[in-house]
């Protein structure tokens, strides 16, 4: 008898792909395997949702639906639903789609497999929505979608109140976890030939405000940087508030913490920061940038902007517009206001005419592409280091092109090296032109760097095996376009 296929489907931000991991990671654990990609379905299909976004239940529902005759013909296919929308809709879900077998929260991802054979079993839809955290993400088998590069979280839960987000009532409360369960977790992956790691948290550098420790973080990355065969040390996301001189210290002087930092502003006006319950206002914003770029002047900062909040003047929208050409982000990732049922802002006066809110975003957009651009030129005829990827460039076989990541986390494209490299490997390039949204490198490789990590990519595809689905992001990878609205990095919460 066959074991059993799987599919899990993420939407969302990198908790809940990180979440995905763990519950692909569960269900091998209990002998499931993954789906072939040419396979007609799964026997067991995952969605780990999100809430973020006002049309969220229906792009659910919608999918949902598609699969109910799809699971009529298949006798002793199950379906989950996991994540946020579960969290926050609980019951509903089997309301509206009764052919859904378990409905679990974001605090009980651990129990899918135990909940999916009840349901067998029983014969009946199995609904369980714990109100606290039952484990940490990290602590649960896992199977990660990368050989060389691994999410680790280092909390969970979130302890600020904007009014433009759900996701503290959803995930709870910030809970961290003790620094020794962190690095002893981040040694393991090294071990295992992981070379990069980057350390996750719906506010993650609010850590150690559960163990009362106000440096906990600035230490955390000091001690990252003392781990043999760790070469790269990224975080996201940040929040101005808790974003203090010893973090911007410990970045600047721990040689693996790379120069790129994620450091969502969402409005540029103090009024509108305020009725955002933001605890920061554009002075203290712009200080923390001429900070960081003072301790490391190659830094890459990229940020999250909302256009449209309810109640924003055009001389608000001017602010923002200031503050982004101040900052020289290389990277925004604006987003159209979209009401969060169950926020404040969803109910508040002043909500802005969608012609208007897409004026903005426009003009917003094509600022923001100016600035990337002519920061991203800034690097032709520079030397770096890139950390070869896995399935970043579309076009890499058609170009004889590999692509791979800067240390500021800049997408770089670059001629394919004599000899062979493989994801994880380091090459060593000179960008020749920039893009706004990429560079290239098109002369020969200056150097080939085998690395561990490219082992451990290379010996994960000596046998290939069916891998999960790929995770249905709503928002670009960090350092990519944003074309179009989307959920912002870590939820936009940040």
């Amino acid at each position: 008898m066959s074991a059993k296929t799987y599919e899990v489907r993420t939407y969302g931000c990198q908790m809940n792909v990180h979440d995905s991991e763990r519950l692909s990671g569960l269900l091998e654990d209990a002998g499931y395997v993954p789906a072939p990609k040419d396979a007609e379905g799964a026997d067991v299909v995952v969605f780990n949702t999100c809430a973020v976004r006002e049309n969220a239940d229906n792009r659910l529902y919608g999918n949902l639906g598609q699969l109910a005759p799809k699971k009529a013909a298949r006798p002793g296919m199950q379906i989950a639903v996991g994540g946020c929308l579960a969290q926050k809709d609980r019951d509903t879900i089997v309301k509206k789609a009764p052919w859904v077998d378990v409905v679990f929260g974001t605090h009980n991802i651990g129990k899918l497999p135990v909940l999916l054979e009840r349901a067998r079993v029983q014969e009946e839809a199995q609904v369980e929505i714990a109100e606290s955290l039952e484990a940490f993400p990290s602590t649960l088998p896992t199977r990660r979608e990368s050989a060389y590069a691994a999410w680790v979280s280092i909390s969970v839960g979130c302890n600020n109140t904007c009014t433009f987000c759900i996701v503290p009532a959803l995930r709870g409360k910030e809970k961290d976890r003790r620094p020794g369960d962190i690095l002893a977790e981040i040694e393991a992956l090294v071990d295992e030939g992981v070379s990069e790691i980057t350390l996750l948290g719906q506010n993650v550098n609010a850590y150690g405000s559960d163990i009362g420790d106000r440096e906990a973080f600035s230490k955390l990355l000091r001690a990252c940087g003392k781990i043999e065969g760790l070469e790269r040390v990224r975080f996201t996301s940040p929040h101005p508030r808790d974003f203090t001189d010893d973090v911007i210290a410990a970045m600047a002087e721990t040689p693996n913490v790379m120069p790129q930092l994620h450091m969502p502003l969402q409005s540029g006006s103090d009024t509108v920061l305020k009725a955002m319950r933001r605890s920061y206002r554009q002075e203290r914003f712009l200080g923390i940038i001429e900070k960081v770029r003072a301790a490391m002047p190659d830094a890459a900062i990229s940020t999250d902007i909302i256009v449209g909040f309810p109640g924003e003047t055009e001389e608000d929208f001017e602010q923002t517009l200031h503050t982004v050409r101040e900052s020289r982000f290389a990277q925004a990732f604006t987003f159209q206001y979209s009401k969060r049922p169950g926020t404040p802002a969803a109910d508040m006066e002043g909500q802005i005419p969608k012609e208007v809110v897409q004026a903005r975003y426009e003009r917003l957009v094509a600022l923001q592409e100016e600035i990337s651009w002519e920061e991203n030129k800034k690097q032709v005829g520079r030397t770096l280091e890139v950390m070869v990827a896995e399935g970043e460039g579309r076009k890499d076989d058609a170009t004889r092109r590999l692509s791979g990541r800067a240390p500021d986390n800049r997408l770089v494209h670059f001629t394919r090296p004599e000899e062979p490299v493989r994801p994880g490997d380091m090459v060593t390039v000179e960008i020749t032109y920039a893009a706004p949204h990429h560079l290239l490198a098109e002369g020969p490789a200056k150097a080939v760097r085998r690395t561990r990590a490219g082992d451990a990519w290379e010996k994960r595809n000596a046998a290939p095996a069916a891998k999960p689905a790929g995770v249905m992001l709503g928002l670009p990878t960090i350092g990519a376009p944003a074309p179009s609205p989307a959920p912002a990095a870590g939820c936009g919460c940040d």
